[in-house]
């Protein structure tokens, strides 16, 4: 079964600002805490370092739930990266059949959105993935709240 899930935040921060946080690794590291720790090779400190090709592979990256029990692996692949704009990654990875992620950042009034959009197809029962996804993408959306709220202070 197919799920279609979306998070939106809109962060009282500079676009450029937002940018930088989403393509960070510790950024995205700390998006991820507690519930999901990745291995990301060494000297990988933002997604724009690598030298994206769509659909190539950029790196295998360990996933680990709740930094301690090993669940699989992801090959980390952008279809696109726009620098200031977005990216969209689909990449292999255990437990999906498709796992498809989009993210987007848009100028508002007061800020910048933060839009991500999930298409994926488990294949454990989706009565159990979707819950978990729910809970690390509200999570994830909350600790990018957080920080713009403190750095707008």
């Amino acid at each position: 079964m197919t799920l279609h899930l979306s998070f939106t935040s809109t962060l009282p921060a500079e676009p450029e600002c937002v940018w930088r946080w989403i393509t960070d690794v510790r950024s995205l590291r700390a998006e991820m805490h507690p519930w999901l720790w990745m291995s990301v090779p060494k000297g990988v400190r933002n997604l724009e370092d690598l030298p994206v090709e769509a659909g190539k592979p950029l790196f295998t990256s360990w996933l680990w739930l709740f930094g301690i029990l090993p669940i699989g692996i992801s090959r980390l692949t952008l279809q696109s990266l726009t620098p200031g704009s977005g990216f969209v990654e689909q990449s292999p990875m255990t437990g999906m059949r498709r796992w498809r992620h989009a993210r987007r950042i848009e100028i508002v009034d007061g800020g910048t959105r933060v839009v991500d959009d999930l298409t994926i197809d488990p294949i454990l029962p989706a009565v159990l993935v979707e819950p978990f996804l729910q809970l690390f993408f509200g999570s994830r959306h909350r600790t990018l709240r957080r920080r713009a709220a403190r750095q707008a202070h």
